[in-house]
């Protein structure tokens, strides 16, 4: 089963943050790593700017366990925590129903 994690956060150095994960992306990319992420969407609250939503796929939760305890997703979730203004708060979901309308 597709498994999605939702990060709520806020920062005001979404920016760095959106460099930081083209980086990570990258490098998984050129590493030939397979238990990554799938996709991921951002979303800005438009109530308040400065806090975001980001839904983050993997093909299942299993894949998402592997990718959480890489080395490089532990350095990179501590380096975007410091750009936050405050903890991220991580929510994990079984996907059970995906549409593109």
């Amino acid at each position: 089963m597709k498994f999605a994690q939702i990060i709520d956060f806020e920062t005001e150095r979404a920016d760095e943050m959106a460099e930081l994960m083209r980086g990570y992306e990258e490098t998984a990319r050129a590493q030939g790593r397979t238990e990554g992420p799938r996709h991921r969407t951002l979303l800005r609250d438009r109530s308040n700017p400065g806090r975001y939503l980001a839904v983050v796929e993997f093909d299942s939760y299993e894949d998402a366990m592997a990718n959480n305890e890489a080395p490089e997703t532990s350095e990179l979730a501590g380096r975007l925590a410091e750009l936050c203004t405050r903890p991220p708060v991580f929510t994990d979901c079984d996907v059970t129903d995906s549409a593109n309308l």
